[in-house]
Order: structure tokens, then C-alpha cells, then sequence
């Protein structure tokens, strides 16, 4: 996964943790805005959710920090 969405990631869950709580779910929407305005970048998300760690739709924030943090 490239740097620039790693950081994207781990921003998006801080932000979701501080105003929601550590239980707050995502999905991989979460990081992206209503327009696909950047379809391959969405597809290396989706790619890295679906493909390489079978993650449900909803996963706790948490549990995608840990993930992008610990290089998987």
C-alpha cells in the first residue's frame, strides 16, 4: 500500500476514534469521497481490505490503525 494512503488510513480512523469512540466500525468507503474521483487509488483500497485481509465490510477503526501501522 502506498505511503500516501497508509497515512490517509490512520488519519481517517484517528479522526473516527477521537469524535466516536474506540468501537466506532468503517468501511473502506470511509476513506474516499462520494465521487470517484480517484478510481485506481480506490481500488488499492479495496484491494488491500477485500483481497489481502478478507476484512468484513464494517471493521473497527482500531483494528485498521493496527493493521496499516504494523505494515500488513
Amino acid at each position: 500500500m502506498r505511503e500516501s494512503l497508509k497515512r490517509k488510513f490512520i488519519d481517517v480512523c484517528d479522526k473516527k476514534i477521537a469524535s466516536k469512540g474506540p468501537e466506532v466500525g468503517l468501511s473502506f468507503y470511509a476513506f474516499f469521497a462520494n465521487k470517484n474521483d480517484d478510481p485506481e487509488l480506490l481500488m488499492e483500497a479495496a484491494t488491500w481490505w477485500i483481497m489481502t485481509h478478507r476484512l468484513d465490510h464494517f471493521e473497527k477503526a482500531t483494528k485498521i490503525k493496527a493493521l496499516v501501522g504494523s505494515g500488513s
